[in-house]
């Protein structure tokens, strides 16, 4: 029986989990990313592969981890080394969790620099400064706020110190209570942009670009962007979905959570399209594979020319700050969860040191869209393109691959089925996958995405 010898905060209900992990899921790529690429990927048809993809790479993983954070009640890394005991394995798997916990600060560090975008972008709507602009305008607007290093600097400050803020309050009291309160905001925000798109946009061209099952459009490069987006939306491999399960409540099923997550995380990514997407068709001179420029350059535009577009716009810029910033306080749990479980510093004291380490990061980052944007890492990458490539494309692959290996391979049956909520031909089904299928599925992400990198 596995548990904690210390006291240890518990989420209030597992209604408060399933946000926190729903909000830890939900980011700046559920927003714009997921929509485009469905659409771009043969609608419905790609929609089915990456449901599929879910239930093979991110499913089996987010199992994984819940159980090893609800089985220890610790902190990642201390949570692998007391499995790894009891299992017989020797300790050194606790560097799987360690590298995870130093991609999570890695992430929050340049991934602050694009969610102080949105924030800064909320008061610019607000201000009218995107009424009646055009493309040129909206462009120049956005370039000019990139070439300013301290304005990027000024608002990556901003939103780091609302991380650690969430953070350094505590589990029930922060990260509890702050989901709880953002995560049916992010809801309600998003239901209105809907409302508004379904008013104002072209919703039928958005309803036929997204779910038209096009199986013409879905190529072999459209099966590993879904399997891709599927293992990195759901948050794993770095152990903040690890974190989060070791407050579950005891009677808390993980499998069904799980699931819920995952669901909800889906169905955000779904309704966002059907948000955005009226509204970009609307205006005939956007394109919808823009990327970060269709949240920076063209919805603005198309938001300044609608009848309520400021006012919805700036809802819209309010609902990505508030996906970003329910992902950011997951980026950084881990590591302040270690430092607080080894007895190294209290909550406040761990909280502010990390997220200066982030914050400091971060520079390298802010400077990479002005003084210093060139590549001068490998030839190929600056420093904010070498931190997204370290972690997105080598640690959290590699880590997913590690978790898998070791509660599929070096963790007793018997041991998991003591935790699991799961049994018979359903707990076979989540091992055997588990096992045989999501490592090799995360070795593809893993290689090709070096070799689209490298060659």
């Amino acid at each position: 029986m596995a548990t904690n010898a210390l006291p240890r905060e518990a989420w209030n209900s597992r209604l408060t989990f399933i946000l926190a992990a729903t909000g830890s899921a939900v980011g700046l790529g559920n927003i714009w990313k997921f929509p485009y690429i469905a659409g771009e990927n043969g609608g419905g048809a790609f929609v089915l592969v990456y449901l599929v993809c879910i239930l093979l790479a991110g499913i089996p993983v987010m199992i994984a981890e819940v159980f090893m954070g609800k089985r220890t009640r610790t902190s990642p890394v201390l949570a692998v080394e007391k499995l790894a005991a009891e299992s017989g394995q020797s300790t050194r798997w606790r560097w799987m969790a360690i590298m995870g916990v130093i991609a999570g600060m890695v992430i929050l560090s340049y991934y602050s620099i694009v969610a102080g975008w949105a924030l800064a972008y909320f008061p610019k709507m607000i201000s009218g400064a995107f009424v009646a602009i055009d493309d040129a305008g909206s462009s120049a607007l956005f370039n000019e706020h990139l070439s300013n290093p301290w304005r990027l600097l000024g608002w990556h400050s901003l939103f780091i110190i609302m991380t650690m803020a969430v953070v350094i309050t505590g589990v029930t009291r922060g990260l509890g209570k702050a989901v709880e309160y953002l995560m049916p905001i992010l809801f309600v925000l998003l239901l209105i942009l809907l409302g508004f798109s379904i008013y104002q946009g072209e919703f039928s061209h958005a309803v036929k670009y997204l779910f038209a099952f096009d199986f013409g459009s879905l190529t072999m490069d459209s099966v590993l962007a879904a399997l891709g987006h599927a293992f990195f939306t759901l948050s794993i491999g770095m152990g903040a979905i690890m974190a989060y399960g070791s407050y579950m409540p005891e009677d808390t099923p993980i499998a069904k959570t799980v699931l819920t997550v995952a669901a909800l995380d889906t169905c955000v990514a779904l309704i966002a399209g059907l948000a955005i997407f009226p509204i970009v068709f609307a205006s005939p001179a956007i394109e919808p594979g823009e990327g970060a420029g269709l949240l920076f350059i063209s919805l603005p535009i198309a938001f300044g020319s609608m009848p309520g577009g400021i006012f919805f716009g700036a809802l819209f810029f309010a609902l990505v700050s508030v996906a970003a910033w329910t992902s950011s306080i997951s980026l950084i749990e881990p590591a302040v969860s270690w430092a607080v479980d080894k007895g190294k510093a209290t909550r406040l004291k761990a909280g502010i040191f990390l997220g200066g380490i982030c914050w400091l990061l971060g520079i390298g980052s802010a400077l990479s869209f002005n003084v210093y944007s060139d590549p001068w890492i490998f030839g190929l990458f600056n420093w904010f393109e070498f931190s997204d490539f370290l972690t997105s494309y080598v640690m959290l692959p590699v880590g997913g691959i590690l978790m898998a290996i070791f509660v599929g391979h070096m963790f007793g049956k018997s041991a998991l089925l003591e935790s699991m909520d799961i049994e018979g031909w359903l707990f076979d089904a989540w091992r055997f996958v588990l096992r045989w299928i999501t490592p090799d599925l995360i070795k593809i992400i893993f290689f090709l995405g070096i070799i689209n990198i490298f060659l």
